[in-house]
């Protein structure tokens, strides 16, 4: 599936080009507690290893010169170990083993925490003024994103832009407050969806990913982004006949088919992705959207939304927002 979704978007050799560095940012912010009795994955919490593998075996075969695959998750160290496959038969740190073996050493998994060479400053529209990043991303000549599709109790959803809130170190924004393991210094003053979504479209903004696959095989719809949360396991095959896997060179227009397919179009493509197209980051507008091997009314699922922590979601900004995203005249992308 991750091989036909590449070939849709023209094939990895129109994104990634030989002797170039790629960062892989799969979204695993519960893989720290991942273990023998425990099993994000099945859990619809993080996103597949297999779609990590396939995509980072696509890159070497055309060339890349080293893939690192890195996330900040909610700990400072974790096991890759522990990222196992659906069927059980493998897991990250075997395939990495396997991948440097067969293309020469150029794999690398990254506890961004303690891996980051350096932290880069980038300016954010949010209180802090600035927010620090993982300098393994900024020095990438090619950034992808791989979220699994999930509702967020303090943001809405959580897909290929929000993914990157997991570049930012733990410990300056709230690590060294455990038991909480989160990052609360980052929405400690701006703590509504809206704020948290400027945060993560300025990283987005600094970062310029170049490709986002969106995993929606196992997600989690209710109060994500985690079962401690309230979510609960949403199986794509029980509510569209099959797995589904978006993928685009344009991860706003990503996001925003994503958000449609679980009838999210006014809670997050009007209420959230309207202003990050009007930064520049990407298109929304479903009819700028081409959306190739499937007809976007023919995905459509039911997906229980979050009930958000806070709500100053007003009837008038409602209303607002929805002006803003009828007025929009977008150009046309591919998903």
């Amino acid at each position: 599936m991750v091989r036909e979704a590449l070939e849709a978007v023209g094939g990895i050799e129109r994104i990634v080009h030989e002797g170039e560095t790629v960062f892989i940012k799969p979204n695993m912010v519960t893989l720290p507690w991942a273990g023998p009795s425990y099993n994000p994955f099945v859990m619809g919490e993080c996103a597949k290893p297999e779609i990590v593998v396939a995509v980072a075996e696509e890159c070497l075969r055309v060339g890349a010169a080293e893939v690192i695959v890195g996330d900040g998750s909610q700990m400072p160290r974790f096991d890759w170990k522990y990222a196992t496959t659906l069927d059980g038969s493998t897991n990250l740190a075997a395939e990495a083993e396997r991948l440097r073996s067969k293309y020469g050493g150029k794999v690398r998994l990254a506890c961004l925490e303690v891996d980051t060479p350096e932290w880069v400053e980038v300016p954010t529209g949010i209180s802090l003024g600035k927010v620090a990043i993982s300098s393994l991303v900024t020095r990438a000549d090619r950034v992808i994103s791989i979220p699994v599709l999930k509702t967020h109790r303090w943001a809405v959803l959580t897909l290929s832009l929000k993914n990157f809130i997991g570049i930012t170190p733990l410990k300056r924004y709230g690590w060294k407050n455990a038991p909480n393991y989160d990052r609360v210094l980052l929405h400690k003053n701006d703590y509504t969806p809206q704020a948290i979504a400027q945060l993560y479209f300025d990283i987005v903004s600094a970062v310029k990913p170049d490709l986002a696959i969106v995993d929606a095989s196992i997600g989690m719809e209710g109060d994500g982004p985690s079962a401690s949360e309230g979510g609960r396991p949403a199986d794509m095959r029980d509510r569209l006949g099959s797995w589904l896997l978006l993928a685009s060179t344009d991860p706003v227009a990503a996001d925003a088919t994503a958000a449609r397919v679980i009838n999210h179009d006014l809670a997050y493509v009007e209420q959230i992705l309207t202003k990050a197209h009007r930064q520049g980051l990407g298109v929304i507008r479903e009819e700028s959207i081409e959306v190739v091997g499937e007809r976007l009314d023919d995905l459509r699922v039911e997906w229980s939304p979050a009930e958000p922590a806070i709500s100053r979601w007003h009837q008038s900004d409602q209303d607002h927002a929805r002006n803003q995203y009828l007025d929009l005249h977008l150009d046309t992308k591919t998903v």
